[in-house]
């Protein structure tokens, strides 16, 4: 497996943020869930695509920059045939990097209360739960979570 650097509209993005649109939608019951900003190529700092040997894209994951070293996780997805791979780590892992070669102290994320394996995932990988941030604050179903960067 390897995990190139996409632009935001490259169709493999593209093709794989739809699928995450569509299973949180399931989730959650509505197209709408969504606090705050949705990612776009305006504000996604950086993205990333994992692919399969034989180049089938299996997952995706980006940073937004929220200002004074602190990034934020966005449109994490791995194909639910590849969960359970390491396809997640790698992502997760190669956003990490991309962050701390940047100079960045921490990364944050949210997911949400109808996603406990998302909120397994990322405890297992060192985030810790915080205080919702930003537009989530005061959002119930939404977790926040963060974690420190090495230096």
């Amino acid at each position: 497996m390897k995990l190139k650097q996409v632009e935001w509209a490259h169709p493999d993005a593209v093709a794989l943020r739809a699928r995450q649109r569509a299973e949180i939608a399931e989730r959650y019951g509505t197209t709408d869930s969504e606090p705050g900003v949705a990612p776009s190529a305006a504000d996604m700092v950086a993205f990333f695509v994992a692919y399969e040997d034989d180049g089938t894209a299996v997952g995706c994951g980006g940073l937004r920059y929220l200002g004074e070293g602190i990034g934020e996780v966005k449109r994490m997805y791995v194909t639910p045939p590849r969960r359970g791979s390491g396809a997640a780590l790698r992502i997760l892992r190669g956003l990490e990097r991309w962050a701390a070669e940047r100079d960045w102290v921490r990364l944050r994320l949210e997911t949400g209360d109808a996603q406990p394996d998302a909120v397994r995932f990322y405890t297992r990988s060192g985030y810790e739960r915080i205080p919702n941030f930003g537009a989530y604050a005061g959002v119930e179903s939404s977790w926040c979570f963060e974690r420190p960067l090495p230096t």
